[in-house]
């Protein structure tokens, strides 16, 4: 069963995650302008669906990488190969997310900026 107190340690999760990683601040800023160029484009519901979703996506890596990374810092402090290439693949998803999100951002805003371009080099 889900509590009020659940929620408080998620949101204390999210508030670690994000005032501790410089890549999630940069996600953070990049969702924010997301939405903000949803709402000032008019994209549809669907659009922002997909808009949403990579967010919740890149948001999710972002966040299963950092306490991987942080539980593996607990296993080993020493210099270890294993440790190095698990870290190296958590760090490959969240860039595989985040790409996705580019080409999420591309099909979804491109052509509304292409029809802001055409329409002001047409005056």
């Amino acid at each position: 069963m889900v509590t009020l107190a659940s929620f408080k340690y998620a949101f204390r999760g999210l508030k670690a995650v994000i005032s501790s990683e410089r890549n999630a601040k940069i996600h953070l800023g990049f969702a924010v302008l997301a939405v903000l160029l949803s709402l000032l484009l008019g994209v549809t519901a669907m659009e922002f669906l997909f808009v949403f979703s990579s967010i919740v996506m890149v948001f999710f890596s972002e966040i299963v990488n950092t306490a991987i990374e942080k539980s593996l810092d607990l296993i080993s402090q020493e210099n270890n190969h294993l440790v190095q290439l698990i870290k190296d693949m958590m760090a490959a998803a969240v860039l595989v997310t985040a790409l996705g999100a580019i080409v999420v951002a591309g099909v979804v805003f491109g052509p509304k900026f292409y029809q802001i371009l055409t329409s002001l080099i047409n005056k």
